[in-house]
């Protein structure tokens, strides 16, 4: 094995991300780095360097560094989870594989999830390690810190950044300290990686939880950083998951008892793969962000307008949409007179492109409502149902001209997406058990 193996570069959009591919093991594992990372100086600490040679031992082990972080590109902002979905995507697709095992380190592991969630045929099984649903307190999340004791560490974690003192206040001994000191120095500037904590704290996968099909192992040591009950809490809800609790606190895996972890991870795949237990999938369910529109006031404005004008409206109005749609990866389901139902891999982008819509439909004097849900959806050839449908074209109704109105589910998955919004209160929606919070888009931003 060379060291450091060969480092490679994959192109996702404008973005450069560099990554390894290590061993040739029956199967391939991409793992999904934590906050940030430097695939060449994992290899020159012995501790790090001995955990991924024992990954390779049993896998085909690729690896990355997440964009802004390490040898990848420096971008502006922090990337959303759906930006970086897309860069293990094309890291995949640069390595050969078709198919991975996505082993995620805490809020690597929030990235995996929506990944499994989302891209089912491209997924073997999650393994995660020290990964939480949410980073901040909630009536139903009571443990975590608050938004305002959360914001006070990552103003912390910007002052220390790369000084082995923060790295002894998380729990590492003096020579882990440097290590990890020096680490941090290379794979991220203070400000880029308190930009990237920030945005953390703002990421919420707990809807997402139960749309992850795929065999799940959840490791978590007792005492970690990160409250164990999170990782109780994404067992829970992962259906089949399995639950590992390990004694010790330190933060990485691959300090402290790492080979009681490996063990664990070993036995969980290789059980899996003799037992033929990846067979290809045909997906029945999908994680997908839907979207409605329909016009507002367009009886009034087809007797305005008069049968053959308002004939000729509608055709540019489909024009327009079905534009937009291409440009976000949209695909068409549906369309009945001035309505569209489409659906979208990333809320992100499908917030955008109704954005857009709205925008390219006020150049014709029309207003457009628009309504958006991220959910588990049923698969019908090449139609989707279920309960999450329901939800969007409800939300779309509560919607007023010329607004985008989305469900809190959409709004904590775009975390970094330079999207901004303007909440709208507690909804009852038609048919739908429960109140729910709706969000009107009142910014676009830059693309992250």
């Amino acid at each position: 094995m060379p060291s450091p193996p060969e480092t490679r570069y994959a192109k996702s959009g404008d973005v450069s991300i560099a990554y390894q591919v290590v061993g040739d093991g029956p199967f391939d594992l991409v793992f999904v780095p934590g906050f940030v990372s430097n695939v060449d100086l994992d290899w020159a600490d012995p501790g790090r360097a001995a955990f991924l040679k024992r990954l390779v031992s049993f896998s085909r082990l690729i690896r990355f560094d997440k964009r802004g972080t390490g040898l990848s590109d420096r971008v502006p902002g922090a990337p959303s989870l759906e930006v970086r979905m897309d860069d293990i995507r094309a890291v995949m697709d640069a390595a050969g594989s078709e198919r991975a095992v996505l082993f995620g380190l805490a809020d690597g592991g929030s990235l995996a999830i929506l990944f499994a969630a989302t891209y089912l045929p491209r997924t073997l099984a999650l393994v995660l390690y020290a990964t939480s649903p949410r980073y901040t307190k909630t009536p139903s999340f009571p443990w975590a810190p608050t938004r305002e004791e959360a914001e006070e560490a990552v103003m912390d974690l910007e002052r220390q950044w790369g000084t082995p003192a923060w790295a002894q206040s998380i729990g590492e001994n003096r020579e882990a300290a440097e290590q990890l000191a020096a680490l941090m120095r290379q794979s991220a500037s203070p400000g880029a990686a308190a930009e990237l904590a920030r945005i953390n704290l703002d990421i919420d996968v707990t809807h997402v939880l139960g749309a992850v099909h795929v065999p799940t192992l959840v490791l978590h040591r007792t005492g970690h950083p990160i409250d164990v009950r999170g990782g109780r809490q994404v067992a829970e809800k992962i259906p089949g998951a399995r639950f590992v609790q390990l004694p010790g606190s330190e933060a990485f895996p691959y300090l402290g008892d790492s080979e009681g972890l490996l063990a664990e991870i070993e036995r969980f795949l290789t059980t899996l793969w003799e037992s033929d237990a990846w067979e290809e999938p045909q997906p029945e369910r999908v994680l997908a962000t839907v979207l409605f529109t329909d016009l507002a006031s367009s009886t009034a404005k087809a007797a305005e307008l008069g049968d053959r004008r308002w004939r000729e409206q509608l055709e540019q109005h489909h024009a327009r949409i079905r534009q937009q749609l291409a440009r976000f990866r949209g695909i068409e389901l549906d369309t009945s007179g001035d309505g569209f139902f489409a659906r979208f891999d990333g809320p992100a982008r499908a917030i955008r492109c109704a954005c857009a819509i709205r925008d390219a439909l006020d150049e014709l004097g029309l207003d457009v409502r628009a309504g958006l849900h991220t959910g588990e959806c049923e698969l019908l050839d090449d139609k989707i149902a279920g309960i999450a449908v329901s939800i969007g074209a409800r939300v779309a109704a509560q919607a007023q001209p010329g607004e985008v109105l989305v469900s809190q589910t959409v709004k904590d998955l775009v975390a970094g997406s330079g999207l901004s919004f303007e909440a709208r209160g507690a909804h009852e929606l038609k048919g739908i058990p429960g109140e729910w919070g709706l969000f009107a888009v009142t910014g676009v931003g830059a693309s992250g």
